[in-house]
């Protein structure tokens, strides 16, 4: 494999978080970039799918950003609570 140096811009925080998840499990930066490239060649797109959000996700989401929205101290009060 023939390898050349490329420069990235990365946003700070996803860089951080997504290094962390790489060392969790056992892959270098670059092995992580370059799976990814080659998912990408392999399949000839994205490997996986991008959407945009519809209204009541992004309202959802907005709910949780600005604190609101349910808690649950664990699973089953969730399950009770949706009736499941």
């Amino acid at each position: 494999m023939t390898t050349e140096p490329t420069n990235l811009r990365l946003d700070i925080e996803a860089k951080k978080q997504a290094y962390e998840i790489f060392a969790q499990v056992g892959l270098k930066p670059a092995q992580a970039i370059n799976l990814f490239l080659r998912q990408v060649a392999l399949r000839g797109g994205i490997p996986f799918d991008i959407k945009i959000p519809n209204a009541e996700t992004l309202e959802a989401m907005e709910e949780l950003a600005s604190g609101g929205g349910k808690r649950y101290k664990n699973s089953k009060d969730m399950y009770d609570d949706l009736g499941i």
